[in-house]
């Protein structure tokens, strides 16, 4: 895939609440560098806090991409919005969706875009071809974010990975597996999107040989408990040949998520599952932390919950919204020598 341009117009089109916004909530919460503002249609209900742009006002600004945040139900690109994103490409503006529905296949779309010159990116979907996984070791460091459940927060955790580790002067870039991930960092390879003998050799594709300290954080999808998702999971699990895994949990959670019937993995069992898939690839991958959303719960309890998983499981347990991810890094930059106890 080639590379998104950025400075992005976020384009929330007549979404019907905040919920339908969440993928332009994610990029514009990551990238506020590079979103400038919003455009948003009559009705929409959603709101980024970014400033209200026209498509003129944001040619003005050097916007380069407009992409649509929004999903709605079937993720299609709506009737609707047609009239928008036909003038965006006419003004000079590329194209950038993650709905099930590609732009390169509406017609009126599509047309327009090749008489103007301007790009399309439906980062759902992979344009190029992968090779099988092969499990060779490559040089350079790889972590991965796994999870007790899908929707925990994988993406959150690892993008705090990389800015802490940036921060700290480490070589580490994030490697984008999911169509908000993408925009966020302007390319990677929507996994879910791979078919499933290619999805190992995908990862491997995204997360090459590099420098030997060089990191690269891999954004997780699924869960190896989720039994409709494990599958991606586990070919990113072999695919990463990860050094280092950091479970994400969300504690509030009565059920697997669309699972009423699977209740949530023990964070321990789900720790040594996804070691022993991973050590499949790389016999000498660690645990180096426990991210946890607690959003769903008050400070005090939230603060407690960590300090008892840490304590549990002998692992740093941090919120990397409400506090931040500097206990892993500190890990990670002390050497996670050894493995869990069994």
């Amino acid at each position: 895939m080639s590379h998104i341009e950025t400075p992005y117009l976020m384009f929330l089109g007549d979404a019907k609440d905040q919920l339908a916004a969440k993928t332009a909530a994610g990029v514009a919460h990551w990238r506020p560098d590079v979103c400038l503002g919003q455009l948003r249609m009559a009705g929409c209900n959603a709101d980024l806090g970014l400033p209200d742009m026209s498509l003129e006002a944001a040619r003005e600004a050097g916007v380069r991409t407009l992409v649509i945040g929004v999903a709605n139900r079937g993720g299609v690109i709506s009737e609707a919005w047609l009239e928008v994103l036909e003038q965006a490409l006419k003004l000079g503006f590329d194209l950038a969706s993650g709905l099930h529905n590609k732009l390169a296949d509406v017609p009126r779309i599509a047309d327009l875009a090749a008489a103007e010159g301007r790009q399309l990116f439906d980062v759902r979907h992979p344009t190029q071809s992968f090779e099988v996984g092969s499990g060779r070791k490559r040089p350079g460091k790889r972590l991965l974010g796994v999870g007790t459940d899908c929707s925990v927060g994988k993406m959150y955790a690892t993008l705090a990975l990389e800015r802490e580790m940036k921060a700290r002067g480490l070589a580490a870039d994030f490697r984008a597996t999911g169509q908000t991930g993408i925009l966020i960092a302007g390319d990677g390879v929507s996994v879910d999107a791979v078919v499933a003998d290619f999805i190992s050799g995908a990862v491997e594709w995204l997360s090459p040989e590099n420098e030997p300290d060089h990191w690269d954080i891999i954004e997780g999808q699924g869960s190896l408990f989720h039994a409709s998702y494990a599958g991606v999971s586990l070919g990113l699990l072999h695919g990463a040949q990860a050094d280092a895994l950091i479970l994400c949990h969300e504690p509030t959670r009565p059920h697997m998520r669309g699972l009423p019937e699977y209740p949530v993995p023990p964070i321990h069992d789900c720790i040594q599952r996804n070691l022993e898939a991973a050590r499949l690839t790389n016999s000498a991958a660690v645990c180096v932390g426990i991210a946890v959303n607690t959003s769903g719960l008050p400070e005090e309890e939230a603060r407690r919950f960590l300090d008892e998983t840490a304590e549990a499981h002998n692992l740093p347990a941090v919120d990397p919204v409400r506090n931040g991810v500097a206990p892993i890094v500190d890990k990670i930059q002390n050497g996670a020598s050894g493995r869990l106890a069994s």
